[in-house]
């Protein structure tokens, strides 16, 4: 049978690229939600915008898991920084998931019992190994360890994706923790608040929900998210910054694809690939 892998994202930018992507593509209008499918790389790919927020998100993952069979889940979209070491473009793969402002504790009574979510394994891995071929260095190394003549930095310039500018300044990746509430953090207080509480990298609004879905579900999860902003400025402020956000949207959705090419090729599930290792 045929693997089904959902995409998700919180906006339409965020999965306008996956919609264009897939081959004899269908459209469905169910469950309040817009549900492109089709076939991408051996898969069949289902994607949709699940609306901002965790009850939003946890509603699409479901309905995408018992209506398609889906067997794995990606959360894929723009958060805001919370880590000094990670700058606006650069990306966190979700190893860890956390609530924000939740009573964990009571979460955990039910299944899976569990306060705090994570992304599987071995997509952690893929990501980084799709993150590495794209250029992107690992942040944990510091200034030192990337800059010219570091071997990290001498990985990403061999990169295709940097023959064009490579005296540019590599983009960042990090494995990481990943916060997840139900509002938009803005300024230093709260920013601080939330970081203290869950040690994060990174805020956003969804990505725990799905890792919590897919969990209760017993399949595996992926949460990647390109830092958009740093937790300082308004929401209004923000969305007004719409051909940045496009841009950062248009890498995480790439990265993701680029993910589902690197995961076909490991399941052999095209001939040929490029990516196989």
């Amino acid at each position: 049978m045929t693997p089904t892998i959902a995409i998700i994202g919180a906006l339409e930018k965020e999965v306008r690229q996956i919609y264009a992507e897939v081959d004899h593509g269908t459209v469905a209008e169910e469950a309040g939600l817009k549900v492109v499918g089709g076939e991408y790389h051996g898969f069949n790919l289902v994607a949709t915008v699940a609306g901002m927020g965790t009850v939003n998100a946890a509603a699409a993952a479901q309905h995408l898991v018992s209506r398609y069979g889906a067997n794995a889940l990606i959360f894929s979209g723009i958060a805001g920084g919370l880590n000094p070491a990670l700058h606006i473009g650069d990306v966190v793969i979700g190893e860890t998931l956390r609530y924000i402002d939740t009573d964990t504790a009571l979460i955990a009574e039910s299944t899976p019992h569990l306060e705090e979510f994570a992304s599987t394994d071995f997509l952690v891995d893929l990501a980084e190994k799709t993150l590495v071929a794209h250029g992107y260095v690992d942040a944990r190394l510091g200034d030192a360890g990337t800059a010219k003549g570091s071997a990290a930095r001498a990985v990403a310039d061999s990169s295709p994706f940097r023959r064009n500018d490579p005296d540019a300044e590599p983009r960042r990746y990090l494995r990481g923790v990943i916060a997840t509430g139900d509002r938009f953090i803005t300024g230093r207080e709260l920013r601080d608040e939330v970081t203290a509480a869950t040690q994060a990298d990174c805020a956003e609004m969804e990505g725990a929900a799905v890792a919590h879905v897919a969990a209760k579900n017993g399949i595996d999860c992926l949460v990647l998210r390109a830092i958009s902003d740093n937790c300082d400025e308004a929401y209004d402020a923000f969305c007004e910054r719409t051909f940045d956000l496009d841009e950062y949207a248009r890498s995480a959705s790439g990265l993701t694809l680029a993910i589902v090419r690197r995961l076909s090729a490991k399941l052999g599930l095209v001939e040929h690939s490029p990516y196989a290792d």
